[in-house]
């Protein structure tokens, strides 16, 4: 079990972000976004190896998640996706990278998908775990299947005040049970756990948490400054870089859907592959198959 290197800090946008920096500082740029419940150690195993082979990995903490924190206390404390992808962009800015390899998964791979679409020239290839990943809100009140409407009960309850209550709670107690749900065939112990759940004790998180849930349903407003990004993104536009797509076989929150659902939504060269016994958390539980599928597009880059 890979330890996280000193954290770095900069200053990008509204956020004060902490952030694995590994790797050469001159090598080919790749910025690993975790999800919701993670934390960067969901890519422990994953930025060495990126590392080893001449890659610059930067691995941030989300907006109200460890080490990063909001530079203002009247900023919104929202978790749209427009926010997301706005941190992701204004990291990249501070740090001075004009493009890099973005991967992620649920909420970071959200925040790749939204630069990419709307910010090609700042994305050279996208890893992207469920495909297309921004959120169609106009449509998020059309039921599914009661088989993946029942997936989705964490998403309902944090609706209402008792779901908010709940996590204000016991997050651990809820969030490891996302875990298991969502991966059911990945064996972790207390101490995996314990190392990524000290990330939810930040005091934005439920804030941003809830905020997330419900904005994606229209529920609640957006931040204001992130209006127009969100006009944007309800266009859905097409994601034009480089992608490869994943789908865990085992995903208990998002079972692999036909892929021709997402094909329409990139308009350049896509892979898409499945990945046996794997559920939601590809990079911690595949490190090697999330690591192959960057340096496949870092390759890729390189040749161009």
């Amino acid at each position: 079990m890979s330890e996280a290197p000193t954290l770095q800090r900069v200053q990008a946008g509204v956020l004060d972000v902490a952030y694995v920096d590994a790797g050469p500082p001159n090598g080919p740029p790749v910025v690993l976004l975790h999800g919701f419940p993670y934390d960067i150690h969901a890519y422990a195993d994953v930025w060495p190896r990126l590392a080893e082979q001449g890659c610059r990995v930067v691995v941030p903490y989300l907006r109200g998640y460890g080490h990063t924190h909001f530079r203002s206390s009247t900023t919104p404390r929202s978790g749209e996706q427009a926010a997301l992808g706005a941190d992701l962009l204004a990291l990249l800015d501070a740090l001075g990278i004009p493009q890099a390899v973005l991967a992620g998964y649920d909420w970071g791979g959200r925040a790749a998908c939204v630069v990419a679409a709307l910010w090609p020239n700042r994305c050279r290839g996208l890893v992207s775990l469920n495909g297309y990943n921004i959120q169609d809100i106009a449509r998020a009140m059309e039921p599914e299947t009661a088989q993946r409407e029942h997936m989705l009960w964490y998403q309902y309850f944090f609706h209402s005040d008792r779901g908010r209550a709940a996590l204000v709670r016991d997050r651990r107690d809820l969030c490891r049970l996302l875990w298991n749900q969502w991966s059911p065939t990945w064996r972790f112990d207390d101490a995996t756990f314990e190392r990524s759940a000290r990330a939810f004790d930040h005091p934005d998180f439920v804030d941003v948490v809830i905020h997330s849930y419900r904005h994606r349903f229209g529920l609640v407003p957006g931040d204001p400054a992130y209006a127009d990004m969100e006009a944007r993104l309800a266009a859905q536009p097409p994601i034009s870089v480089p992608a490869i797509t994943f789908d865990g076989i085992d995903d208990g929150v998002r079972p692999p859907a036909d892929p021709s659902v997402h094909a329409p939504r990139f308009t350049g060269p896509r892979s898409h592959r499945l990945v046996p016994g794997v559920g939601h958390n590809l990079p911690q539980e595949a490190p090697k198959v999330f690591a192959d599928a960057v340096l496949e597009l870092v390759s890729l880059d390189l040749m161009t």
